[in-house]
């Protein structure tokens, strides 16, 4: 049975279908669906997550594949920004303390959030060294470091490992079983923006120098085949591998931190880590689908072929599911990347009290004053209709309950 809405964007514009039965949808997000679907690139359809919500040109929670050219808006600033959650080998519930307070403060003070930096940060992976990267922009595009306080090699170095800020969180879960998981989101980092936005300015230059007209000036792109695009699928790649990097030890900081307080099992596979999921939800790559190869970007929506594992986070206080991937073709065999917002971030701020934000994370370790109000559940779709809304998309691994949130 289909599951999605069809939106029809115009004659001779592709359509777009939408996995959206029974959540809320901004009419804002139809209309940038539709613009995107628009663009004469497109390759078959947009599809768009239950989680979908207005961003800047391209929806958040889109799914955009694309023959001859990339959106860099599309993929965004926030390069590579995902999800890591892995099982504490041999801890259960039990072992956890009643109060999680002195734990959270331990997790603050291992992993630096906001504008926060590591004063003594560990090396950059092999792949990943700053040198390659500062020799391939002082050569190409000597602009994208320009005017900036730090260096770029002293911003990738330190900010590895680095939370971030907005809705990047760290929590402690339970599963049904009473095991114990820490889950983590994040991306990029501060070099992910720097590169984002730069090579997003460039777009918009390429467009007006060849007076290219579109329906928003966010939808931006590079044709393949041109210097501009070589550059920018190399320096997303990079990004990416960055971002997952960041992630991987940010995790490992966290596991070492938590060995003060809970009986890791140190001796078992990964250091104490036992299942362990590290996936995108805002990049770029080149895919398979319907015998053709494209580029899919998924702008705030996770990879699911038939058998990969993935995470769809709640909001603070809200359950989050580890999901294995039904590999629907319809969908880019992709599911959503979370609750999705309903709220935008001012909007929130104003209709959400300390008092109502204390209540709906009743339970869990937090945060539970006015600077995260714009992260409050409130703010976000419901995740249980969320994912009804994906039921042909992913199945459930694990529900996860959070008992713990460090908020960037």
């Amino acid at each position: 049975m289909k599951r999605y809405r069809v939106y029809d964007a115009g004659r001779g514009a592709a359509p777009v279908k939408a996995w959206v039965e029974g959540v809320p949808v901004d009419a804002a997000a139809i209309d940038q669906l539709k613009n995107t679907a628009r663009m004469p690139f497109i390759f078959r359809h947009v599809a768009a997550m239950p989680d979908v919500h207005p961003g800047i040109g391209a929806s958040v929670g889109s799914v955009i594949p694309t023959k001859g050219a990339i959106i860099p808006a599309a993929v965004g600033v926030d390069i590579g920004c995902g999800m890591m959650a892995v099982r504490l080998e041999g801890v259960t519930d039990a072992d956890l303390p009643d109060s999680l307070r002195e734990i959270r403060g331990a997790i603050e003070d291992a992993v630096p959030a906001g504008f926060g930096r590591h004063r003594n940060p560990d090396p950059l992976p092999t792949g990943l060294n700053a040198p390659w990267l500062l020799k391939f922009l002082d050569e190409k595009h000597p602009k994208a470091g320009a005017r900036r306080k730090d260096s770029l090699a002293a911003i990738t170095v330190s900010q590895l490992g680095t939370l971030g800020g907005g809705n990047h969180f760290i929590e402690i879960c339970l599963d049904e079983n009473g095991g114990v998981w820490v889950m983590l989101h994040s991306g990029s980092r501060g070099i992910g923006n720097i590169l984002g936005q730069y090579f997003i300015e460039l777009a918009r230059k390429d467009m007006r120098r060849h007076r290219v007209n579109l329906p928003d000036r966010d939808l931006a792109y590079f044709p393949e085949g041109t210097d501009h695009f070589e550059d920018y699928v190399a320096i997303v790649l990079w990004a990416q591998k960055y971002a997952a990097a960041n992630r991987e030890t940010m995790m490992a900081r966290i596991v070492r931190t938590l060995r003060a307080y809970l009986p890791i099992d140190m001796k078992s596979a990964g250091a104490g880590r036992g299942t362990a999921v590290n996936c995108h939800h805002n990049y770029v790559e080149r895919e398979r689908h319907f015998g053709e190869n494209v580029w899919v970007t998924r702008k705030g929506a996770v990879r699911a072929r038939e058998g990969d594992l993935g995470i769809i986070p709640g909001s603070m206080g809200a359950r989050s599911y580890l999901v294995r991937g039904c590999g629907n073709p319809e969908s880019f065999h992709s599911c959503s990347h979370g609750a999705g917002r309903v709220m935008s971030r001012s909007r929130a701020r104003k209709a959400i009290t300390v008092r109502d934000h204390a209540a709906a994370t009743l339970g869990v370790e937090c945060r539970k004053d006015a600077g995260v109000l714009d992260e409050s559940p409130a703010a976000y779709k419901p995740i249980d209709a969320v994912m009804a809304a994906q039921e042909d998309l992913v199945e459930v691994v694990h529900e996860l309950r959070q008992v713990l949130c460090v908020k960037g």
